[in-house]
């Protein structure tokens, strides 16, 4: 076969800043994280073993908390949710109300009641900025921020539309959940 007759894989594909949910929805399955932001692909890198350790310490105990009292349903990433349209984000941890239920889809889930970043160096910026801002405005009612570093989560409620934080819980400290009334972790368990 002549190089002239071979396609580049890029060229099958929109240019950043065209791409849109048919797009997104139409890519070969991967394990990896691939978010989609105004018309652009957006693929976070790979996560640290900090960062997995968290997510799976408190992943397991929320979803437990969660299951125990027939709450809802929690998920980790890779699971995509639509904010709003064209807005893909994967947070790392999501809880999803008995309430809205109906916003669990099988490929795509609706907007969640809770979600947890857990912070990496390559992810920071965005969690503490774009998806800070997203999330409030998609109306995501409490949102975690995990820092491994740190060792630190701060909670943060929607009230009128804007993030509050609630409190910053350090080591050794028991962080509680304002939606989730009930729900506790020490800090020191998770990380």
């Amino acid at each position: 076969m002549k190089e002239a007759e071979i396609a580049p894989v890029a060229e099958l594909y929109p240019p950043q800043g065209e791409w849109t949910e048919r797009d997104y929805f139409a890519l070969p399955d991967t394990n990896r994280y691939i978010e989609l932001s105004e018309g652009r692909l957006i693929m976070p890198p790979h996560p640290t073993r900090s960062h997995q350790a968290a997510v799976l310490e408190l992943a397991v105990r929320l979803r437990t908390f969660v299951r125990e009292g027939d709450l809802g349903e929690v998920h980790i990433a890779p699971l995509p949710v639509r904010l709003w349209p064209g807005k893909i984000r994967e947070p790392d941890i999501l809880f999803l109300s008995k309430e809205h239920a109906d916003r669990a889809g099988e490929k795509v889930y609706g907007v969640p009641d809770l979600v947890v970043e857990v912070l990496s160096p390559g992810t920071e910026q965005a969690d503490r900025g774009e998806k800070y801002f997203e999330y409030a405005k998609a109306r995501v009612r409490e949102y975690w921020i995990v820092d491994p570093d740190e060792r630190k989560v701060e909670v943060y409620a929607l009230r009128e539309n804007v993030y509050q934080l609630t409190e910053r819980f350090k080591p050794g400290e028991v962080v509680h959940s304002e939606l989730l009334s009930g729900f506790e972790v020490n800090v020191n368990e998770i990380f």
